[in-house]
């Protein structure tokens, strides 16, 4: 997936009473999501985060990973969370990949509801195969702010389970997409 970029948002993503807000950085999610990143091929997983506090304890987590004690530990790690960059908002991870491909990325937005205008697996694979970067974002907490899901270029389908149950973890959902997007 040359062109294939992922972000992990922290903001603007919503509660459980749908207001918008910040939400906190958690350990398993950049071990998770970067692993799955650097198996399927994506050039940078952006952790999006306003609050600085939650950048500080990101960039300890990424530090001991990669260069720390962890990165001799676990050099599988290292590389894995080496595809980290810590950005204030998605639209600087946007510019960092215009900045990288000399070409702005079309945004897609990741759910769990269904949007109108949403897109299947096949047709955003179908996209991909284009020398266009796209830069696929997860939402934590309650999911994307409905504000930003409405200005993505594109909304990918959500993850169908077999049974109404659907509240999956965004690092599991994450890796079932790029399996879905990149897997052979």
């Amino acid at each position: 997936m040359p062109y294939l970029y992922v972000a992990l948002a922290h903001y603007p993503v919503t509660n459980k009473n749908g207001d918008v807000i910040a939400s906190a950085i958690t350990n398993l999610d950049l071990h998770d999501i970067s692993r799955a990143a650097r198996t399927y091929g994506v050039k940078y997983f952006y952790v999006v985060t306003p609050l600085a506090d939650q950048k500080v304890l990101a960039e300890k987590i990424v530090a001991h990973w990669t260069n720390g004690t962890g990165a001799a530990y676990n050099p599988a790690r290292r590389n894995a969370l080496e595809l980290i960059r810590l950005v204030d908002t998605i639209e600087d991870a946007a510019r960092d990949i215009s900045s990288r491909e000399a070409a702005y990325p079309k945004i897609v937005a990741t759910g769990a509801r269904r949007h109108p205008s949403g897109i299947s697996y096949a047709q955003l694979r179908s996209l991909l195969k284009e020398k266009m970067p796209y830069l696929l974002v997860f939402g934590t907490a309650w999911g994307l702010a409905e504000s930003f899901i409405d200005r993505a270029d594109y909304v990918l389908e959500p993850i169908s389970g077999t049974t109404a149950y659907n509240h999956l973890s965004v690092r599991s959902a994450a890796a079932i997409m790029l399996d879905r997007l990149a897997g052979t």
